[in-house]
């Protein structure tokens, strides 16, 4: 089997363990990856004095794959968000957020969720600034957002062709176009006149306002089947979907581009529980089943889903952030029994 280059960031606080176990998976499974291993976030600052180092750039640039684990922002320095910087500097445009029900009998049972979100543009760029006024340095703050036509083509064609190419049946536009009628209309504009080019008679389509769509979401969430939105309104949607399926614990991440593709574990980095062998690491796994579905090998993918289901649901075997009692290692162990005993 032909090696594919990839990128391995373990990541800070729990990063290492959930990476471990993750690489313990995928081990287990064949899968082809060459690993080039990198640091970011606080192993950055540590290791060359910056969040994201010009190694770990290249070390993209050069696979223009990565599997990334939770990274921490220092507090203050002017650090910016290294995941805001990869998104920004691999022009990452699509991030995207499955979510379905890993363990049955919850709150909501059968999700079946795909969240598509615009990662580059609107407000999330960070236009802002201060105007004081009578000696008051933050009188007034002001954000500008923008989104391109561009922009919005770039990730609406990439949510029409996923959901096209997954088997999705709607793809729905959330928007707040009745009041931020030019920056969020654009993206709604451009949706509609994509559809009618090109989309219309291979897919449904429509649109909802957000904040509509998030009691939606809350009330019924079995309406929706593949959703398409800008960079804020599915930095919260991305959460809330989670949410419906156990947290950020249980939901995986991808961000795709024109120069890179990296997948990760969508939670923080809990220093509070680091080294203490108790992580969840279903996130980072449900990531690297991504990536194996990214380089063309969704038979492994799917093998690997299969595993963590089996485990969680067969084995009953959870961490305890599922009510269980198992460590880390523990579950990895029954993954990885799952994955070589078939």
């Amino acid at each position: 089997m032909t090696r594919i280059p990839a990128t391995l960031i373990a990541g800070d606080g729990i990063g290492p363990e959930i990476m471990d176990a993750t690489l313990a998976a995928l081990d287990a499974l064949g899968a082809p990856f060459e690993w080039e291993s990198a640091v970011a976030g606080m192993g950055g600052v540590k290791a060359a004095g910056d969040p994201l180092p010009g190694a770990t750039l290249d070390s993209i640039r050069k696979t223009r794959l990565a599997l990334k684990g939770p990274l921490e922002t220092p507090v203050g320095g002017g650090y910016r968000s290294s995941n805001v910087r990869l998104r920004e500097e691999f022009k990452l445009y699509a991030n995207v957020r499955p979510v379905s029900t890993l363990i049955p009998g919850g709150r909501y049972d059968n999700i079946d969720l795909v969240l598509l979100r615009e990662n580059n543009e609107g407000l999330y760029m960070g236009y802002e600034h201060f105007i004081p006024i009578d000696g008051d340095p933050h009188a007034v703050a002001i954000a500008t957002g923008v989104n391109t036509r561009k922009g919005a083509r770039n990730i609406l064609e990439y949510a029409f062709e996923y959901a096209i190419a997954h088997g999705r049946k709607r793809l729905t536009v959330v928007h707040k176009a009745n009041i931020m009628k030019a920056l969020t209309g654009i993206f709604l504009e451009t949706a509609y006149m994509m559809y009618e080019e090109k989309y219309k008679g291979k897919i449904l389509m429509d649109d909802v306002i957000i904040d509509a769509c998030a009691m939606k979401l809350v009330m019924n969430p079995w309406q929706f089947d593949t959703l398409v939105t800008t960079n804020l309104f599915g930095d919260i949607l991305s959460d809330l979907t989670a949410g419906l399926v156990g947290g950020l614990g249980m939901a995986p991440g991808g961000n795709i581009g024109a120069d890179a593709a990296i997948f990760e574990a969508v939670h923080g980095s809990a220093p509070d529980i680091a080294g203490k062998g108790i992580a969840n690491p279903t996130a980072l796994m449900l990531a690297a089943a991504m990536m194996l579905d990214h380089v063309k090998m969704k038979d492994l993918g799917d093998r690997l889903r299969g595993a963590i289901s089996g485990t969680l649901n067969a084995d009953n075997v959870r961490t305890g952030d599922l009510g269980g009692k198992a460590s880390t290692k523990q579950f990895t162990d029954a993954i990885v029994s799952r994955i070589k005993n078939g």
